[in-house]
């Protein structure tokens, strides 16, 4: 156990949705909004898996709940898993399939963002996100080979 609070009885997914069609790779990021957990942070569309539930089917819906991500678009790449014991956080990679109309679809999303892979860090991510970046880069870059 790592000592942290964590939500979601069977665990947490995001998606870490990358667009090619610019020069540089992009990521879609979310401002949470103040009232979320890391709220007023920047970080990938997520949360909670429901009982019945793999961490893609969660991240898809989540996508879709928070950024209007439709789960057609979506081209799953690999998932990277940081595990804390009693609890984990998968993120599934993924690219684009065409363009994505990303917008802020509930109350949980104050402003979606395209942003570089390599510029990620210049933003203020949940802490969740910031601790594990390092660790998921590699992961996205080996998609883009």
């Amino acid at each position: 156990m790592c000592g942290r609070p964590h939500w979601g009885l069977y665990g947490a997914a995001g998606l870490l949705l990358i667009r090619q069609q610019t020069e540089a790779a992009e990521v879609l990021l979310q401002l949470r909004a103040g009232w979320t957990h890391g709220g007023g942070t920047w970080a990938l569309p997520g949360g909670a898996l429901d009982s019945h539930e793999d961490p893609v089917t969660a991240a898809a819906r989540e996508a879709w709940e928070e950024a209007g991500v439709d789960p057609k678009a979506l081209d799953v790449k690999g998932i990277y898993t940081d595990d804390h014991g009693n609890w984990r956080y998968d993120t599934v990679i993924a690219h684009c399939n065409g363009e994505v109309n990303a917008f802020e679809a509930n109350a949980e999303s104050e402003e979606l963002r395209w942003v570089s892979v390599h510029s990620v860090t210049d933003y203020d991510l949940h802490p969740g996100l910031a601790a594990s970046w390092g660790d998921i880069l590699p992961h996205v870059l080996s998609t883009l080979a």
